[in-house]
């Protein structure tokens, strides 16, 4: 059955790859975006362009708009929370702006979804920024990674929460509320605390999106510059896993209520940021990259790996797509619209 689906952040990276899967699906879609974010005006076009007729709705709208965001809410089925403020270095230098968009603007989201009492679906993206820096979890150094001593499988949703950053407490702010909205007011909601997430749609700037940074930077020759000794390991999950995972947690909401995921690419697709990424992306570039190392950034966490093991058990989930299959993918799309890029 079609849904009517309402997607804030909807011009974004992720949120246009779903409103395109969820236009072609014969949904009802809304796209709730203020087009701020590097890339959203073309990702936008991109939808429009490729639906082929198929209509969808589009609101330039800022989720600090509440009246606004209360007449869009109206008559939803399923909202797709992705608008945000997503940049550490951001929060730092702005932490009121960072605040009023993730920790007010998630909760004009939930208020807006609660006043209708129709009760829609609300799917929020969290991120593992809520775990902080994981310093009671003892760390390995290997020859090209780091990994966890005691935790193989990676973090579980058992972690204690610890926001570092601004970013990390308004998203981690968010987080509590739309967990604490199903608990408290029986609207049905999900957390998906995210990891690195890439694909193609994606504008990544060095202090956010690293992995299409680096496609990028190395198809049309920029500097790439690694802070730390390239050794920090992140999970990767391509943008069509992800989806796929949004899809089961539509199709299974009574099962998934006011649950919280890790979702992430798991051990199966943990790399280190440059020496074992590196050697892929120069595989797919056909030559070697030159980087340059400076010191560690201050909050850099030395690892980071989703448990994921939760999401498999109650949506049947797990990534499909290898890191090397996600990069070829990402690495085609950027060298196929350079002028997106110049």
């Amino acid at each position: 059955m079609a849904k009517k689906i309402l997607i804030t952040g909807g011009a974004g990276f992720i949120g246009s790859n779903y409103a395109y899967r969820r236009i072609l699906n014969g949904d009802d879609v809304t796209i709730y975006d203020d087009l701020s974010r590097n890339g959203a005006k073309e990702n936008l076009k991109w939808v429009s362009s490729k639906t082929h007729g198929q209509s969808f709705g589009f609101i330039e709208g800022d989720v600090r708009d509440y009246e606004l965001l209360m007449s869009v809410v109206k008559g939803k089925d399923v909202i797709i929370h992705l608008a945000a403020q997503v940049a550490v270095t951001s929060s730092v230098v702005n932490p009121q702006f960072d605040f009023s968009v993730n920790a007010a603007g998630t909760f004009n989201v939930l208020e807006a979804a609660r006043a209708y009492g129709e009760k829609p679906l609300v799917i929020y993206a969290s991120t593992n920024k809520v775990y902080g820096g994981i310093e009671d979890i003892q760390v390995v150094e290997e020859e090209t990674r780091y990994s966890f001593r005691d935790f193989p499988a990676g973090v579980s949703e058992n972690q204690l929460l610890d926001f570092h950053s601004p970013y990390g407490c308004s998203k981690g702010c968010g987080d509590q509320y739309v967990r604490d909205y199903s608990r408290i007011y029986d609207i049905p909601t999900v957390v998906f605390r995210q990891s690195c997430i890439y694909g193609k749609r994606q504008f990544g700037i060095e202090d956010q999106g690293w992995v299409a940074w680096f496609v990028i930077a190395a198809v049309m020759h920029k500097p790439i510059t690694i802070y730390g000794d390239g050794k920090q390991v992140r999970d990767l999950l391509f943008i069509d896993d992800l989806m796929n995972a949004y899809d089961l947690v539509v199709e299974r909401k009574e099962r998934v209520k006011g649950l919280i995921f890790n979702v992430g690419g798991g051990i199966e697709n943990s790399v280190s940021i440059w020496q074992e990424f590196g050697p892929i992306l120069e595989k797919i570039h056909g030559k070697e990259i030159s980087v340059d190392f400076e010191e560690w950034r201050p909050g850099d966490q030395k690892i980071y790996i989703s448990d994921i093991s939760k999401a498999k058990k109650y949506l049947g989930w797990s990534p499909k797509i290898s890191v090397e299959q996600g990069l070829s993918s990402l690495y085609q799309w950027v060298a196929d619209n350079k002028e997106l890029f110049a």
